[in-house]
């Protein structure tokens, strides 16, 4: 399992999709289960996080899927906070292979986020002071999230999200087969084409 960090609009969406079809493994997008589910959208129309148990109730069932398949994950959106990255390194039952930070400059984010609100029409893409408090949240907890990954010994890195697509996929295919040098690449899009490219979460 290799997890996806990075502000709203940093791209882990089109790369999680870019790398799951590379690899042939599942990608899972915690951001648009919380939006399918719709009994959240208050919360995080205004930039904010769900309860853990919510969002640890929702993945865990995502997770019994891609288990019962055999695929190994891409793994978008989640942990939002050390709390969960506990829960996913110590009872999630699966192994987490490494964690990378996209790292994209906030005024890029922003052009980004705007364009994909016009395109759309994402309520949380919309109003600056909303991307302001996601990326507030980010920021407050990406620190202890990385701690928690360095206390149990895992992995992590930083990759340019700045680029054409293709050339940010080739960053982040180098950096997941050094966490996991089992990944090989198989361009076998085992997601099915459902999900479409976008800016992330």
């Amino acid at each position: 399992m290799i997890i996806l960090f990075g502000m709203a609009g940093s791209g882990k969406g089109t790369q999680g999709k870019a790398l799951s079809e590379i690899f042939g493994w599942r990608w899972i997008a915690t951001g648009q289960m919380i939006r399918e589910n719709g009994g959240y959208n208050e919360i995080i129309d205004k930039g904010n996080i769900i309860p853990d148990a919510a969002m640890i109730e929702m993945l865990e069932k995502a997770l019994a899927v891609t288990d019962a398949e055999g695929y190994d994950v891409i793994l978008d959106g989640f942990p939002r906070n050390a709390a969960q990255a506990e829960w996913l390194i110590r009872e999630s039952g699966h192994k987490v292979d490494g964690g990378i930070v996209l790292e994209v400059p906030k005024e890029e984010l922003y052009n980004r986020l705007y364009m994909r609100a016009g395109l759309d029409g994402r309520v949380d893409d919309q109003e600056k002071s909303v991307i302001e408090r996601r990326f507030e949240v980010f920021e407050e907890h990406i620190g202890g999230i990385l701690e928690v990954f360095k206390k149990h010994g895992i992995p992590t890195a930083y990759v340019n999200g700045v680029g054409e697509e293709g050339v940010v996929t080739d960053r982040l295919v180098d950096k997941v087969q050094k966490m996991c040098p089992a990944a090989r690449e198989q361009n076998d899009d085992v997601n099915g084409g459902e999900i479409e490219k976008s800016y992330g979460e």
